[in-house]
């Protein structure tokens, strides 16, 4: 048998639950927050979102790894097949691992590229009573551990996940007509992308930068990990953002921080949304698109100020999915629009933002 191969390992949730697997990555005991992702592509793109800083990740496509690891290409100082430059998972929890990939840009297998960035994973596990079990408990602490090399369990919604992973120095991307002032709080790589294909110049800072004495065109807040209620300085710096006219557009992590920053509050769900199919609905209308997600809290609707609306809806749970401003060219999403792998159903949302910049700037 494969597994025969392969050390085994325990992986123990803070309820109690222990499950036996075998271990195809860095071995080494780990501690973090599980949650489950229940997309069947893009395990590359997932790895490497800070998003997922400090978490245990559960894989509920049950074959990973058939595709391998793309090679690093540099394109606009960004790696083209990555969402940052190293992995962000605390560890890795599939049902079966293909020891046998197969495609045309992988370099290496996903156990190598795990062991490279010191990463565990485990093979082996029951992933669908795994994720049934969180489900109902709601997503814990947990830990992997090797022999008798125990750890304590760590939540790291305790800890500011956006300071560990944010830019430290002022970056900047392209050469475009319109300066966007990106608020780095753990920006996925397509963000930048995507903003680039707009005759654009990004502007990339550090979560809690003043960004007072930057011009710029447009504001847009980036993902990230954690619990927004940690970002102080960034809600601070928002709250000032908020009473100008520039447009202002944030993703995920920077949804929570603009809802904040407007008064609002956000809470803790029960087991996050991490996927690549969920649905929202778009306020006002009868459009209903599918959006990747990845996010442990929500905004609270009936926290929301007389002066924003909700955009959009989780179709699945009626949490929200983004507001605006009634009367400034200022929104935000939950789910994210720059996806990879997909879907693209909402990336015309970058183009709406661009168009709220071209208006600005003609008014001045």
């Amino acid at each position: 048998m494969k597994s025969n191969r392969y050390r085994t390992a325990s992986l123990m949730l803070e309820d109690g639950l222990i499950l036996t697997g075998y271990s195809f990555g860095y071995e080494g005991p780990v501690a973090g927050e599980i949650v489950f992702n229940t997309a069947m592509t893009g395990y590359p793109e997932s790895l490497t979102d800070p998003s997922y800083k400090g978490q245990i990740l559960v894989l509920t496509y049950p074959s990973i790894g058939n595709y391998g690891v793309p090679g690093k290409v540099i394109e606009n100082d960004m790696l083209m097949h990555f969402e940052s430059e190293q992995v962000h998972i605390a560890a890795l929890i599939i049902s079966d691992y293909s020891e046998k990939h197969s495609h045309w840009n992988a370099t290496q297998s996903l156990g190598d590229w795990l062991k490279e960035e010191k990463v565990p994973a485990l093979f082996g596990i029951d992933t669908r009573r795994l994720t049934k079990h969180i489900r109902e408990k709601g997503s814990m602490p947990a830990k992997i551990i090797f022999d008798n090399e125990d750890i304590d369990f760590r939540d790291p919604n305790r800890e500011n996940l956006v300071a560990q992973v944010s830019i430290r120095e002022k970056k900047v991307y392209g050469h475009g007509r319109h300066k966007i002032l990106l608020i780095d709080c753990g920006v996925k790589n397509n963000i930048i992308r995507y903003l680039l294909r707009y005759d654009t110049q990004v502007i990339r800072v550090p979560w809690d930068y003043d960004y007072s004495n930057e011009e710029y065109d447009g504001l847009f807040i980036s993902n990230g990990p954690g619990d927004p209620q940690t970002c102080v300085p960034t809600i601070e710096h928002l709250k000032t953002s908020l009473g100008e006219e520039k447009p202002v557009f944030g993703i995920c992590l920077g949804h929570q921080l603009i809802s904040l920053a407007s008064g609002a509050q956000t809470y803790k769900l029960k087991f996050g949304h991490r996927s690549h199919n969920q649905p929202v609905m778009e306020t006002g209308t009868n459009k209903a698109y599918l959006t990747s997600q990845n996010h442990g809290f929500a905004v609270d609707d009936s926290t929301l100020g007389s002066d924003w609306e909700i955009y959009f809806k989780n179709l699945n749970d009626n949490s929200n999915e983004g507001i605006r401003h009634k009367t400034k060219p200022v929104f935000t999403t939950q789910f994210h629009p720059e996806a990879s792998s997909g879907p693209t159903d909402t990336a015309f949302l970058f183009g709406s933002f661009i168009e709220e910049i071209e208006k600005w700037k003609k008014q001045r």
